[in-house]
């Protein structure tokens, strides 16, 4: 590969890693407040333990996305110094605001992981609040800065040179609402799924813990909300970026040629050579219903667009489809779960509801690294679009193969310590936080052989309660 190649793939990985950690830390505290908030009006103590296990978790992957992020802070520099050079006064609000919102994160995550039993009940409510308010805002601001690159404004090119900078109108580009609305609920949406799975894996071997019951139907409720809301929240991005950035919209859906009645595309292998897509299936006029909600639209394709500025359309189409149809199928899973609370079935008494939702876990962070895919293809060849392109951005170093798979394996180790960590916090869990002999770790926990008193002495030893009324069924089968 030429440092150019090594360049891209380096940020590339770089970017793929810390997204999954970054949108972890994003959702991690709004399900921690959740917990809170169930807890201080319950005084249920599962709440309260699973408010405690979601506080390690986002311990855990805020060093690690510190960490990662400190990381793409250098490689932008390193890697892309055209890019910094040229337009770092343009990017410099957003990239400052987020660095703002991360310091004031760092503080409250301190005060909310210190101040339990340490300061009153609703302060400590009122920080982790503040947490998550700010993992929001740190997100939202990174994502103005790529909204920047996709559709500069607020500033005028003369000699090479930025003048005339709005900082304020650039931060707010035209993609700013569509793009930090969707990465947002993105983050979300991937982080309950992720858990929702978790939580629906220990059902099947524990289905009678009432701790792990509680936590599945919180995740899934942000779950099946945030799928049902990214259903409209693509649709107001679609229209956009068929607004202003077409070129996209046409890799993206495989589109050659200008046309009214404009066919969405379904699977498919569009071959750039012959301007043919093989093995798709076309919904006729679709696109132009998605693009401009009328049948007959004029939708642009690629033939518009010198052959040099045209974005990868394999790639971008490819990437389109997964995310699209990662998401339609997360997204009937949620109809299905709603529609069955709705009807008020125990679900969770279903081995193969709960095993969909197990094999649904990954499909939140595949949709949220194709989205970002599409957003990165979609952009190509430039780096600023219109005023800066890939390869004239790139640094003049040539050996960029020794950083590259230094940060290879950086990451792999990362990688695998994050999820030995996570794991071991699983493996703690309590099955039944309310009852005192599951205490301690699933499925090691041992009798005690020093007492002389036997198990079948033990009176009345604690029920597990009942959940029919709060999951629409009667658990006491079980």
């Amino acid at each position: 590969m030429d440092h150019l190649t090594y360049a891209r793939a380096q940020m590339g990985m770089s970017l793929a890693f810390h997204m999954i950690f970054a949108a972890l830390g994003v959702a991690l505290p709004l399900m921690m407040v959740l917990a809170d908030y169930r807890y201080l009006r319950t005084r249920d103590p599962d709440y309260l333990e699973f408010s405690k296990r979601m506080a390690k978790g986002t311990a855990i992957l805020f060093a690690v996305g510190a960490v990662s992020g400190t990381v793409l802070s250098f490689e932008l520099g390193l890697l892309w110094p055209t890019f910094m050079g040229t337009f770092g006064d343009v990017v410099g609000l957003p990239f400052a605001l987020e660095g703002f919102a991360f310091f004031t994160e760092a503080i409250f995550l301190g005060i909310y992981l210190y101040g339990r039993n340490r300061i009153p009940e609703k302060w400590h409510f009122v920080s982790g609040i503040l947490v998550a308010l700010s993992g929001v805002l740190s997100a939202f601001f990174v994502t103005c800065v790529n909204s920047i690159m996709n559709d500069p404004s607020g500033f005028r090119m003369e000699g090479g040179k930025v003048v005339d900078l709005d900082p304020v109108a650039a931060m707010f580009s035209r993609p700013w609402a569509h793009q930090t609305l969707h990465s947002i609920l993105a983050c979300y949406q991937a982080t309950a799924f992720a858990l929702a799975a978790v939580h629906a894996a220990v059902l099947l071997k524990h289905p009678s813990s009432p701790l792990f019951r509680k936590a599945l139907r919180l995740t899934l409720w942000v779950g099946c909300i945030t799928a049902l809301l990214q259903m409209f929240a693509g649709h107001f991005a679609a229209q956009q970026v068929a607004a202003h950035q077409p070129e996209k919209l046409a890799a993206a859906e495989a589109l050659y040629h200008t046309q009214a009645n404009a066919p969405l595309l379904i699977g498919g292998i569009p071959d750039d050579q012959t301007g043919e897509v093989r093995w798709g299936v076309e919904i006729p006029s679709g696109l132009s219903v998605l693009a401009f909600n009328h049948p007959s639209a004029v939708v642009r394709g690629l033939n518009e667009f010198p052959p040099e500025n045209r974005p990868p359309t394999l790639k971008t189409h490819l990437s389109f489809q997964v995310m699209v149809g990662t998401g339609s199928a997360m997204a009937l899973l949620a109809v299905v779960t709603l529609f069955s609370w709705w009807r008020k079935w125990n679900l969770f008494a279903s081995r193969k509801y709960l095993w969909a939702v197990v094999l649904s876990g990954p499909l939140g962070m595949i949709a949220l690294e194709a989205g970002w895919l599409v957003t990165e293809f979609g952009r190509q060849p430039w780096v600023v679009k219109g005023f800066l392109r890939t390869k004239d951005a790139v640094t003049p170093f040539p050996h960029l193969a020794v950083p590259f798979w230094t940060f290879t394996v950086v990451y792999l180790l990362l990688g695998i310590a994050v999820v030995y960590l996570l794991f071991r916090q699983l493996r703690h869990s309590h099955v039944a936080a309310n009852d005192p002999q599951t205490v301690g770790p699933i499925s090691l926990q041992k009798p005690d052989l020093t007492t002389s008193k036997s198990p079948s002495a033990d009176t009345n030893p604690p029920a597990v309660e009942s959940d029919a009324n709060s999951y629409g069924g009667d658990d006491r089968a079980h």
